[in-house]
């Protein structure tokens, strides 16, 4: 690589994070605690430079720098977006909620920049290692977030089962790379591509290193067979850290499935298709029939993850642009969804209590009818009823599928979709015909309460009108595949 001939520009939205978490880092040693809005602020304020940075980096074509390991393409620009904006929300919705946990500290900010710092490598990764580095930081933030709040023994218990079950799937997709390197000579994307397209690579090594990572792959989505972790680290982590896991990290892990079935093995579809059914048929039927058994919502919301996850996994299946635009509007949904839902679960709860169970929302239209309204929204799009937005990410995945000739498939989605919808309206039922078992006035800061609204409102707009996000992924996807 050639100093001289560097091209930093591809990557001016993570250097400038990078710099900027430094400087935060440095800053937060003599702020005091009753002060650490500032750190708060700052936190904010990087977003939103990271965002300006992504702007002015903006490619229409795919650019490649540091030895074509990192690349800058629409893909990569439109969903580092959509992180930047998630995660902000994010630390909206959680300020009033660690604040009286004692977790508004500068570990909490930092980390979390870390974790996005690590997302946007993953998302702009043209090469296996890079793929595997920014993989392991995001993961290595989240393992520190969920045990951050050293009193509490469920979140201990979780950051150890995600710390050891991640182990073993970022194991499995080293093991799988390995054998992809053996098969290949190279763990260059783009090269990798090259190769099994014209069928030069060693097709036994090249199935058994897919299989490891499809496995990994799957970990990472939280989808059947590897679902293991979602159930217990959505319940045991703080709702604040919980919320986090399941929004940002979802559209880089989509894009990780992207790099390397769509872009690296894409000419090996047949092998994987197979595979992504099982998985996706798996997920669904295993994600919705235990949910409705759920009591606590966190957990109700984690088995819904990987129903959702299911979905996800069609617009794969037929291995072209408009399939993996489909399932990209799937995941923004999905994120958007995520947010808000957990964003209502950290508006009810207070210092010394936690909004964990479906009966704690009983009457909540009667404490706080907007709140309630938002959360009917919510629930209304996850179960796929139009006109939320929900439903048109369902219908472009199961469209995607139905182009691939799967029926059956399809018309199993749409049952699966139908049993989901029963504990989505459950918790309606709850909020609305319930009697409150709490009086308590349901108040949050002003900048909380219009953030939800918007996410909720959005799911909204983006199901009456859905055109302009959907043109949006499929010029994304087709500039950048």
């Amino acid at each position: 690589m050639n100093l001289a001939t560097l091209n930093l520009m591809p990557a001016l939205p993570e250097i400038f994070m990078l710099a900027a978490i430094l400087v935060i880092l440095m800053l937060d040693l003599f702020i005091p605690d009753d002060k650490r809005s500032l750190t708060y602020g700052l936190t904010l304020l990087t977003l939103a430079g990271c965002a300006v940075a992504q702007y002015l980096s903006w490619t229409p074509a795919p650019v490649q720098t540091f030895s074509n390991m990192f690349v800058a393409d629409p893909l990569a620009g439109v969903i580092k977006f959509f992180m930047y904006g998630v995660t902000a929300a994010v630390l909206v919705y959680t300020r009033q909620y660690i604040a009286d946990r004692d977790m508004f500290r500068g570990e909490y900010f930092t980390l979390t920049l870390f974790a996005l710092f690590g997302m946007n490598v993953m998302v702009s990764a043209s090469h296996f290692l890079t793929l595997y580095m920014g993989l392991e930081l995001l993961s290595l933030a989240l393992y520190a977030l969920i045990a951050l709040r050293r009193d509490s023994v469920a979140a201990t218990e979780a950051a150890m089962k995600y710390f050891v079950l991640g182990a073993l799937a970022s194991g499995l997709l080293l093991y799988g790379m390995s054998m992809v390197y053996g098969a290949t000579g190279t763990l260059d994307i783009a090269a990798i591509a090259h190769i099994v397209g014209s069928g030069s690579g060693n097709s036994v090594l090249l199935v058994f290193g897919l299989v490891f990572l499809v496995a990994g792959l799957c970990f990472k989505l939280g989808a059947v067979p590897f679902h293991m972790w979602v159930p217990d680290v959505y319940q045991g982590a703080p709702t604040a850290i919980t919320l986090l896991i399941g929004s940002a990290p979802k559209l880089a892990a989509f894009v990780f499935c992207v790099r390397i079935l769509g872009q690296g093995l894409g000419g090996m579809l047949p092998s994987w298709q197979g595979m992504l059914i099982i998985v996706a048929v798996l997920s669904m039927a295993i994600g919705n029939i235990t949910a409705i058994a759920q009591t606590n919502i966190k957990r109700m919301l984690a088995y819904s993850t990987i129903s959702h996850m299911g979905f996800l996994l069609l617009g794969f299946l037929n291995g072209n642009a408009d399939g993996y635009a489909s399932a990209m509007y799937y995941a923004i949904i999905y994120v958007l969804m995520s947010l808000a839902a957990f964003g209502v679960l950290l508006l009810l709860s207070r210092a010394g209590f936690e909004c964990e169970k479906i009966s704690d929302l009983k009457g909540l239209n009667q404490r706080n009818s907007w709140i309630a309204f938002l959360m009917l929204l919510v629930m209304f799009s996850m179960a796929g009823i139009p006109p939320l937005a929900g439903f048109y990410a369902k219908f472009a995945v199961i469209r995607a599928a139905l182009q691939s000739q799967m029926v059956v498939l399809s018309v199993f989605a749409v049952l699966m979709s139908l049993v989901g919808a029963f504990y989505y309206l459950r918790v309606v039922k709850t909020m609305y015909f319930d009697v409150a078992e709490d009086d308590t006035p349901v108040v949050a800061r002003p900048e909380m309460t219009l953030t939800l609204s918007l996410n909720a409102l959005a799911l909204l707009a983006l199901g009456v009108l859905p055109q302009q996000l959907v043109s949006l992924c499929i010029d994304a996807v087709k500039q950048s595949i």
